[in-house]
């Protein structure tokens, strides 16, 4: 019989990684930093800067659903690169696609509401996002293969339904998804569609 000080018969420690292309639902935690700069509008410390001086939001993801439920991940969303405009560019793209995802939005559709719920207030806005998304892997620090989410799946994805199961509806979020989309999310989907569009800032964060 197994004791509190004996682990000679305990389960080792090792998983497979979930395959590479899995389609998973899943809620993302961004894990404050402490960086800030004025400038560029990041405050509250939720940016962090690495020792090579980039900047980025360290994201953790869990699997909501599925085989894989309670899973976590782990990837960087870039905001700045001494090397140039790529890392910040992919970081901004899988904010819009997360975004996207999230609240069900097109990625073509430009109307007054899609535009609103692409704009956030805070980093801290998407602390909790709930979106669709495709594993990958890639090397970490000791060459190792590790499982990653670097890209939203969004709804033009034919298993995007399947994925995201109760999918939000951007012209009036209602009580059954705004548990899976932050609170700003929530409020932009539901601004009047004859809203004009919105540049920066949309009405709710203003």
């Amino acid at each position: 019989m197994s004791t509190w000080n004996n682990f000679n018969d305990a389960e080792n420690p090792a998983f497979a990684l979930i395959p590479k292309g899995t389609l998973v639902k899943v809620r993302m935690t961004i894990r404050p930093g402490g960086y800030n700069d004025a400038n560029q509008g990041w405050l509250h410390g939720w940016a962090t800067r690495g020792d090579s001086g980039s900047v980025y939001l360290n994201g953790e993801f869990v699997v909501m659903e599925g085989k894989y439920a309670k899973r976590k991940l782990w990837s960087n969303i870039g905001l700045y690169s001494a090397k140039g405009p790529t890392w910040s560019q992919m970081g901004r793209s899988f904010i819009k696609g997360a975004l996207n995802s999230a609240l069900g939005l097109h990625p073509d559709d430009m109307g007054a509401t899609a535009q609103a719920g692409r704009c956030i207030a805070s980093f801290g806005d998407l602390d909790g996002l709930t979106f669709a998304a495709q594993v990958d892997w890639e090397k970490d620090g000791y060459g190792q293969d590790k499982a990653v989410i670097k890209m939203p799946i969004m709804p033009d994805h034919p298993q995007y339904k399947e994925v995201m199961g109760a999918v939000p509806v951007a012209a009036g979020v209602g009580a059954a998804h705004t548990a899976a989309v932050p609170a700003h999310v929530a409020h932009a989907a539901q601004t009047p569609a004859a809203a004009p569009p919105v540049a920066g800032r949309p009405a709710w964060a203003q």
